[in-house]
């Protein structure tokens, strides 16, 4: 029992974000933060026991400094970028136009973020399907592929893979490894959604087309000086960053004032009409801040008794596990939970075949949509639905028809894959 106590912290802060918000959802909006505080603050109690106060003091800060504030400066830019682009009129609103648009998600998610292409694409999403009586299909299969699988090619797209770039995994071996899985799993997605949507449409009126517009030029402008310095970080190294004893490395540093310098001018200088066609809130990202703030802060016991455990390298076993605790658990933690069970060491996990990162990364990234918990984009996507009167399935009848679609999908990406 003692050698499982330091695991607690990181057990509570998982359990209170998959349980609370269903029993007490008006307690949890407004307590969030003080309910995740304690379990932080218990979590550093026990470092402080097992470590002293100042070894305890080092660590949170190590992993505050080193470790979540490059992975959270990120998916805040690409929120403000995706928040500060809006897309009007176009084909979507009828079956193969609706189709267009999920495809144009799936490839973007990849390019800008799960988190950015599901806020620049749920609104015209929503808005061209809003006279629709029925449209819950289409919000589901927007989830499985813009909020979560489209996000598999690039550390760009999904948390996970982000965490993996950030530990030293290639930033294009996402795109050579997963790319197959990937098409296993978009095509048949989309075609059940088309089904659905062909047989739904045939009751509804048809909507009157209005001309496609883009506007944020902006934000286009600093989401492409974005795409094309992260992947330079993977190649240049110019040595490491120390502040109070804390190291980063320097080109992560320098990502994260890039990071900081794009939401500033995105913030200052984007029309405050487009932000309010995007329904943009900071609010909607406190929650993803907070949970991954306690992720970061209570998950390094769990490393450490990953380290004395001998675990067999099996993929199938390991896609099935990761892919599992990704649906109950969130998909980066899940990531990180594994990769350092797996040796943690980046070039080697990465290098020819690679079956087992792969196994991990697509467990991680492919079952992310089975939950309202597995990845950061669920919760925003099913709050912005439900502002626009989308009645949304409960956690588990959302859980219920994921599994009943994507279960068959995981089976032949094991027998094919792994």
């Amino acid at each position: 029992m003692g050698q499982l106590a330091p695991l607690i912290p990181f057990a509570g802060v998982l359990l209170c974000f998959a349980v609370v918000p269903g029993l007490a959802p008006r307690f949890w909006h407004r307590w969030m933060a003080e309910v995740i505080g304690i379990w932080v603050v218990l979590g550093f109690a026990l470092q402080t026991v097992s470590g002293g106060l100042a070894a305890a003091v080092m660590a949170l800060w190590q992993v505050s400094f080193v470790e979540f504030l490059p992975f959270i400066t990120l998916l805040l830019a690409l929120y403000a970028l995706g928040g500060g682009i809006s897309i009007k009129g176009g084909p979507w609103g009828r079956p193969f136009g609706n189709l267009l648009l999920l495809i144009a998600g799936t490839v973007l998610a990849s390019i800008m973020g799960t988190i950015g292409a599901s806020l620049l694409l749920i609104h015209p999403l929503l808005a061209a399907n809003g006279y629709r009586f029925e449209k819950r299909h289409l919000i589901i299969a927007f989830i499985i592929l813009v909020g979560n699988c489209g996000g598999a090619l690039s550390p760009l797209g999904d948390p996970p893979l982000l965490v993996g770039f950030l530990r030293g995994v290639p930033f294009f071996w996402p795109a050579a490894h997963l790319w197959l899985p990937l098409l296993v799993l978009v095509v048949p997605v989309l075609l059940l959604c088309l089904a659905f949507d062909i047989y739904f449409a045939r009751k509804e009126p048809k909507p009157r087309e209005q001309p496609f517009r883009i506007s944020g030029g902006l934000n286009i402008f600093l989401l492409v000086v974005l795409i094309l310095a992260i992947p330079l970080a993977g190649i240049w190294h110019p040595g490491d960053i120390t502040i109070l004893s804390a190291k980063m490395p320097a080109e992560h540093f320098a990502l994260v004032v890039l990071e900081l310098l794009c939401i500033a001018l995105s913030e200052a200088l984007t029309p405050r009409a487009i932000r309010n066609q995007n329904r943009f809130a900071w609010e909607t990202m406190r929650e993803i801040v907070i949970l991954f703030f306690a992720i970061f802060a209570t998950i390094t016991p769990v490393f450490q008794l990953l380290q004395t455990a001998d675990l067999a390298p099996d993929p199938l076993s390991w896609f099935w596990a990761s892919g599992i605790a990704s649906a109950i658990l969130d998909a980066a933690p899940t990531y990180l939970i594994f990769f350092e069970a797996a040796g943690g060491h980046a070039a080697s996990l990465s290098a020819a075949p690679a079956h087992l990162l792969t196994a991990i990364a697509a467990g991680s990234v492919f079952f992310g949509p089975v939950t309202y918990l597995g990845n950061a984009p669920n919760l925003m996507i099913r709050e912005i639905a439900s502002r626009r009167a989308v009645k949304m399935p409960g956690f588990f009848a959302y859980a219920g028809v994921m599994i009943l679609i994507l279960t068959p999908i995981y089976v032949l990406m094991s027998f094919l894959f792994f």
